[in-house]
C-alpha cells in the first residue's frame, strides 16, 4: 500500500513538472516568435544593417528659438562636375561595397524606408500635407517600376531594375542649410536639413538641358543609411576614410549660394541681374556666415596686441613700397632730364655743325664785255 502511494505521488510530480516544462517552453516560444517578428519589422522598416537605435541615434532634436540668438536659410548648388562633388556621381553603377547618392535615396523610398516631400521653390514644410506619394513621383519622372512583394496601399513598395534608375541624369544636387548661432553653446553650427536631387534633363530633339528639382528628403533620416556608405574623397588615397554623413556633416561639398531665406521668395539671379554682383553678394554672404562669430566678443588684450603689430607691421610694408616707388620715379625723373639734356646737346652741335658747313655764297660782279680782253698793266716796268 505504501509501494503504491509513493509510486502514485512520484507520477503526480511528474505530471506536473511536465506541464511547467511544457508552458515555459511554450512562453520562450512565444517570446522568441514576438522578437522574430519585431526583429523583421524593424528590418522592413528601417532596411539592410540599420537597426532602430541607430535611427534615434541621428534622430536630431532641433534648439528651442529661445536658444537661439540668430539663424539663416541658405540654399546652395552643389555640381557634381565639380571634383569636390564627384563623390555623390560615382560610382555610376551600383557595385559590391559602393552605391552613389542617389541610388540610396531611390532604394529606401521604393521599400517604403524613406518619406519624401514636394519642391515649394523656397517655401518647404516638411509635413505631412506635402508628403508626396512615391507611385506619383515615378509616374512623373517617367521611371518604369514594378509592384514589389508585400506591398499594400497603406505601405506601398516597388522594385526598379538598376538600369531603370536614371543615376546618370542626375548631375545637380540642392542642399537647404540652417546656420543657428546657440546661445547656450555660445557657438555657431551649420547643419543640413534637406537634400534634393536635381535631374537634367533635354528634350527629344537635344539642346540645353532643362533641370528638375524632384522632390525634397530630411537629411536626418537619411543619415543612417549614408553613415553605411563609405567614400573616396581623394584619388590620391584608394582608401575610403569618411562616409556620406560626414561629407555632409563637415561641410566637405563645393556648393554655390543660389538663394537665402528672404521676404519677397527671390533668387539671387533675380536680386541680382548682374554675374559679377551677384558674385560679390555670395563671397559676401559667405564671408559673414563664416565670421558672425567672431564679431561677438570683445577681443583679449594679446589679440589686441597682436592686431596691432599686424597693422603696424602693414603700414612700414605700405611705406617702404611708397618710398621705393618714389625713389624710383625720382631716378626715373633724373633718367629723362639727362636724356632730355642729351638730346638738347646733340641738337645744339648739330645746328653748329650745320652753321660751320653752309657755304658762303659770294656775290657775283658784273664784267663787261667789251674790256675783257684788255690787259691791266698796272704795276708793270
Amino acid at each position: 500500500m505504501k509501494t503504491f502511494k509513493s509510486l502514485l505521488l512520484i507520477a503526480l510530480v511528474a505530471i506536473f513538472t511536465f506541464d511547467g516544462l511544457a508552458q515555459d517552453e511554450s512562453k520562450a516560444g512565444a517570446i522568441t516568435r514576438r522578437r522574430a517578428g519585431e526583429t523583421r519589422r524593424e528590418k522592413q522598416s528601417t532596411g539592410p544593417n540599420i537597426t532602430q537605435r541607430m535611427e534615434s541615434f541621428y534622430e536630431y532634436t532641433p534648439v528651442s528659438d529661445a536658444d537661439l540668438t540668430w539663424m539663416r536659410v541658405i540654399y546652395r548648388s552643389l555640381d557634381l562636375s565639380k571634383e569636390k562633388n564627384m563623390a555623390l556621381y560615382y560610382p555610376e553603377e551600383s557595385t559590391e561595397n559602393q552605391e552613389n547618392l542617389f541610388r540610396i535615396i531611390m532604394r529606401l523610398l521604393a521599400n517604403d524606408q524613406l518619406a519624401a516631400y514636394e519642391y515649394l521653390d523656397g517655401r518647404e514644410v516638411f509635413t505631412e500635407q506635402y508628403k508626396i506619394k512615391v507611385k506619383d513621383m515615378l509616374d512623373r519622372f517617367h521611371i518604369l517600376y514594378t509592384e514589389a512583394k508585400g506591398s499594400s496601399e497603406k505601405h506601398p513598395r516597388f522594385s526598379i531594375e538598376e538600369s531603370d534608375v536614371p543615376a546618370n541624369e542626375v548631375l545637380s544636387y540642392y542642399v537647404l542649410e540652417r546656420w543657428e548661432f546657440d546661445r547656450v553653446n555660445n557657438r555657431m553650427k551649420q547643419r543640413v536639413e534637406a537634400i534634393c536631387p536635381v535631374l537634367h534633363r533635354s528634350g527629344d530633339f537635344g539642346g540645353e538641358a532643362v533641370r528638375y528639382p524632384m522632390f525634397w528628403v530630411k537629411f536626418d533620416a537619411l543619415r543612417p543609411a549614408l553613415s553605411q556608405q563609405y567614400i573616396f574623397t581623394d584619388d590620391d588615397n584608394n582608401l575610403p576614410k569618411y562616409s556620406l554623413d560626414d561629407y555632409f556633416n563637415l561641410a566637405m561639398y563645393d556648393g554655390e549660394i543660389y538663394k537665402t531665406r528672404n521676404l519677397q521668395n527671390k533668387s539671387m539671379m533675380q536680386l541680382y541681374p548682374d554675374p559679377d554682383d551677384m558674385k560679390r553678394a555670395q563671397d559676401s554672404i559667405d564671408n559673414r556666415l563664416h565670421t558672425f562669430d567672431k564679431h561677438l566678443w570683445v577681443p583679449t588684450r594679446e589679440e589686441l596686441q597682436a592686431a596691432a603689430e599686424a597693422r603696424e607691421e602693414a603700414e612700414a610694408k605700405a611705406n617702404e613700397i611708397e618710398s621705393r616707388d618714389g625713389s624710383d620715379a625720382s631716378d626715373d625723373k633724373a633718367e629723362v632730364k639727362e636724356s632730355r639734356s642729351a638730346r638738347g646737346n646733340k641738337s645744339a652741335t648739330k645746328s653748329t655743325k650745320k652753321k660751320k658747313t653752309t657755304k658762303v655764297k659770294q656775290p657775283k660782279v658784273k664784267t663787261n664785255n667789251s674790256s675783257s680782253a684788255a690787259r691791266s698793266v698796272r704795276r708793270r716796268k
